[in-house]
């Protein structure tokens, strides 16, 4: 079996680089997309172990990409990475299926610990 393929989405560009370099380390091919748009079409013509998902871009937020994912696919893992924890989004996201929730901290090692373990848990369920 190969390595699994993670879609990540952020409009920051440092945030997207520094997460894909780490998980890369841990054993990941990583896809990066810096919109929702972006993020779309590679939905829309690649197939994805797991997708990490910042609400807050320009253009197509989060939310609504979410939303379009799980009209294509249900069961697709999407976790969804914010700096700001607001209850509105979290119910939004939580009604749109989302997997997991990841708050961006300032420790970016802590992050991605956190990150592969969720992935690493989510692999465990998928293989039940």
């Amino acid at each position: 079996m190969g390595k699994k393929v993670i879609l990540v989405v952020d409009d920051e560009p440092d945030f997207l680089e520094m997460i894909k370099i780490r998980l890369e380390a841990n054993d990941y091919e990583v896809i990066t997309a810096a919109s929702g748009k972006e993020a779309l079409d590679k939905i829309m013509n690649s197939k994805f172990d797991a997708v990490l998902l910042d609400v807050l871009m320009p253009g197509i937020d989060g939310l609504e990409v979410l939303k379009q994912i799980r009209e294509k696919d249900k069961n697709l893992p999407v976790f969804i990475i914010t700096a700001f924890s607001n209850e509105e989004r979290f119910r939004m996201a939580n009604k749109l299926s989302a997997s997991g929730f990841i708050v961006k901290t300032s420790d970016l090692k802590e992050e991605v610990e956190r990150i592969t373990g969720i992935l690493r848990l989510s692999d465990k369920f998928k293989a039940a």
